[in-house]
């Protein structure tokens, strides 16, 4: 059989120009949401989503659209630790438009242009791609990716690494020549014959699963389409597609599908925290630990795993709407991978009641242990015994809602055991999540946090797995896998000496930061956040918080049990 001949498409790139491409991922969030992901029974959907290539952001960032027609009037907030190089977002064009650089001139083979737009079945909430054709086989011009905002006044944010732009070749004038023509059935005899064959087995097949349900998922959907056959059972076309496998740019080293950008010194540079570099620990000997392995040995392994799990396309942390007990346990508690449920108790009481005023008048003036005096000493995290103090809790509320409280006074979980007779009275505006939690005696109340705008969590981890239910508010983390620990600089126990992983000289201060890969998530009223062990995280309230936290779940969770003494 002739090979069909080859088709190039080639990005030319400046010295310190790192365009982040990679060939599209088949795979979407709300797909794999979908009750036993069925989405992708779609082969259409599966085909577009492959149909191209991605280019991906460079750096996490959030904007907003306040609804006018200027430049100002749309406002891009970018991450931490990303310098503005000319790569980040801008508003450009007012009209409420967000756009990106491309850093890469493209180049097609005379007579084909690129179609550039947003990824397939991949919609954003309140933000939509525009779409373009432009004529790449003459054109001496770079080109931007355009987004236009929807809805004014609702935050948008884009993960670092997440697509903001697809693109493949098509035959300029092909569509042109195209002559479309409305044409009766009868026309086509045999074309209606198998219809009308397909459709009364579709209908058959339907009435006999309603039936009797199917012991085996995939048994319960036909796959003639999927396999390429029409209604007789005989092959379709010969070049029928039920996988794409497109081809990763060559050329350049360090251009390549890992998620993170390569570890050259210009791209450090440019986004200094979020690209892979080795960490020092790794390079040489070490010390060797009581079982015989060098620390240095141990870096390395660790180092090499997170370097491996950027290479996956869905590497970021996740956002689901719904998760069955099923899929949470074999995909993120069994995996140590974090995820966010949107809304998972959003049909709590709580949800709608726990503001200051109601808290202070169902608690009362009852006694709570709290800390005090927290912006004092930059250590209030590992020494909060020393900030221990007894409050009434209306006076705790009336202290923390003065305007600037900051983070001076806070009630946190380490209190728990102390406030747990006061606080009671709110359990009756909880719910509880017995899909992946174990009630433990009927008790239904886990640990609270209670705090004002600005109270913030230094860099920790935890010894224990723990769901993170957000009731009042909003909070802001920074997530670090347990990988990431060489890079980390412990300091004894859970604790890091880099408190803040946003502070303006944390790199300068600890270099060996320069390449960890660092997640933002956005915690809001009604979430609920897996926060598996050993994963280092920082947290700030950005509004009054109140927040649950849960380790009973119905799988092992002791092993702090077995945490070494002088970790």
């Amino acid at each position: 059989m002739n090979q069909e001949p080859l088709i190039d498409l080639t990005c030319y790139v400046y010295p310190t120009w790192r365009p982040r491409i990679r060939a599209a991922s088949p795979r979407r969030g709300w797909m794999d949401a979908t009750p036993e992901s069925f989405a992708y029974r779609c082969l259409p959907l599966d085909i577009a989503n492959a149909h191209g290539w991605e280019v991906l952001s460079p750096c996490g960032f959030e904007a907003q659209w306040n609804g006018g027609s200027a430049v100002e009037d749309v406002t891009i907030r970018v991450d931490p630790a990303y310098p503005a190089d000319g790569f980040a977002p801008v508003a450009l064009f007012g009209q409420g438009v967000l756009t990106f650089h491309v850093a890469g001139l493209f180049r097609t083979p005379p007579g084909y242009s690129l179609w550039v737009g947003g990824s397939p079945n991949n919609g954003k909430d309140g933000i939509a791609a525009l779409g373009g054709v432009i004529e790449t086989d003459w054109a001496p011009y770079s080109f931007t990716m355009n987004w236009r905002f929807t809805r004014p006044g609702h935050p948008v944010r884009f993960e670092e690494n997440e697509p903001f732009c697809f693109l493949f070749p098509v035959e300029r004038g092909l569509v042109e020549r195209v002559r479309p023509r409305i044409v009766p059935i009868d026309d086509a005899p045999d074309l209606k014959r198998q219809y009308e064959a397909w459709s009364r087995s579709r209908d058959s097949f339907r009435a006999e699963v309603a039936a009797h349900p199917p012991q085996v998922a995939a048994d319960g959907w036909q796959k003639a389409y999927y396999r390429g056959v029409d209604s007789d059972g005989a092959p379709g076309a010969p070049d029928h597609r039920a996988k794409l496998r497109l081809a990763e740019f060559e050329g350049v080293a360090g251009f390549h599908r890992e998620t993170r950008a390569p570890s050259t010194k210009a791209a450090q540079e440019r986004c200094p925290v979020h690209h892979a570099v080795d960490a020092p620990a790794a390079r040489g000997g070490g010390a060797l630990t009581d079982e015989g392995v060098s620390a240095a040995k141990l870096a390395w392994v660790m180092t090499a795993m997170e370097r491996l799990r950027a290479v996956a396309p869905n590497a970021a942390i996740p956002r689901k709407t719904s998760l069955g007990a099923e899929e949470f346990r074999d995909l993120h508690y069994a995996a140590n991978w974090p995820v966010l449920i949107e809304g998972a108790i959003a049909d709590w009481p709580a949800r709608r009641l726990w503001s200051p005023d109601y808290l202070k008048a169902k608690v009362g003036s009852a006694p709570v242990q709290v800390q005090t005096g927290r912006n004092a000493d930059a250590d209030f995290e590992q020494r909060m015994d020393a900030h221990a103090a007894m409050l009434p809790f209306d006076a705790f509320i009336d202290q923390i809602s003065a305007p600037g409280a900051g983070n001076d006074t806070y009630l946190t979980a380490y209190n728990a055991a102390a406030n747990t007779q006061a606080l009671a009275a709110l359990d009756d505006d909880l719910g509880f999540l017995d899909a992946y939690l174990a009630r433990n005696g009927g008790h239904v109340r886990g640990m609270l946090w209670i705090g004002p705008q600005g109270t913030f969590t230094p860099l920790h981890h935890d010894i224990t797995n723990n769901l993170l239910l957000q009731v009042t508010g909003r909070k802001c983390l920074y997530m670090a896998a347990p990988g990431e620990t060489p890079k980390l600089y412990n300091d004894h126990q859970v604790y890091s000496r880099v408190r803040d992983l946003t502070e303006p000289d944390a790199l300068t201060r600890f270099p060996r930061l320069n390449g960890i890969r660092v997640h933002r998530v956005i915690l809001n009223p009604g979430d609920a956040l897996f926060i598996p062990l050993g994963w280092w995280h920082q947290a700030s309230s950005l509004d009054f918080s109140v927040s649950i936290t849960h380790t009973n779940f119905h799988w092992p969770n002791d092993f702090h049990a077995s945490y070494p003494a002088q970790a």
